[in-house]
């Protein structure tokens, strides 16, 4: 399975890249925004395709035709305004899904984030717009006919993971972290299992083995 990775320079994107490189059946591609980022993933012998999510439908979706599966964990950054979250973060999350089905990508994974759908915890956060794009990104996907799978962490940490999460619809469930590195181990479990199309998924460490946990989550 070529996994086209968007974000695959961000911190959850590299280690995703790594562990997919180092996963049985599956061949990770970088989708780079930088010619400058070329060389690094080049050098993990990683494929890479460019591209930029500001760009037209028809861009990515030239960008896209080698995928199999498409993984979305890009993010405009927590310095940028809210116009370059919505551009990014919700207009480049939609326009990718619409160049998936345009190049018949089925498997769509999304890195969205806990608490989403409660717009009074948006009124708390102090990133509003994050999480406005987030929901309505979502929203659209939920409203595709893409296979998705929607993960959504709670507070995000460069902490080694430990491989053991929860993971529950609810997100008063979770708890309050969970290391990237978790979070992209996650994300190797559930591309192949079609269990997992059109879930939503709230996610956080825990003290359960990922494969146990995303198995109830996902018969429940």
């Amino acid at each position: 399975m070529n996994v086209l990775i968007i974000g695959a320079n961000g911190k959850i994107g590299r280690q995703l890249t790594s562990k997919l490189k180092d996963s049985e059946g599956f061949e990770p591609i970088a989708f780079l925004r930088k010619q400058e980022q070329v060389e690094e993933f080049k050098q993990m012998n990683v494929s890479t395709s460019m591209g930029n999510l500001e760009e037209s439908v028809e861009k990515l979706a030239d960008a896209f035709q080698n995928a199999d599966a498409i993984v979305f964990t890009a993010g405009s950054g927590g310095s940028t305004d809210s116009d370059k979250t919505l551009s990014v973060d919700l207009d480049g999350a939609v326009k990718s899904m619409e160049a998936a089905e345009k190049m018949g990508v089925k498997r769509f994974v999304m890195v969205s984030a806990s608490h989403a759908d409660n717009r009074e915890f948006w009124d708390k956060s102090g990133i509003k717009s994050y999480y406005i794009a987030k929901h309505y990104a979502d929203r659209f996907l939920k409203q595709s006919d893409l296979n998705y799978t929607i993960l959504r962490p709670v507070m995000l940490t460069d902490d080694d993971g430990h491989e053991k999460i929860t993971a529950s619809e609810n997100p008063d469930r979770v708890e309050r972290k969970i290391p990237r590195e978790d979070v992209a181990s996650v994300i190797v479990n559930l591309l192949k299992d079609e269990n997992s199309y059109r879930k939503t998924i709230e996610l956080s460490s825990g003290e359960k083995e990922i494969e146990q946990a995303l198995q109830e989550v996902m018969e429940a």
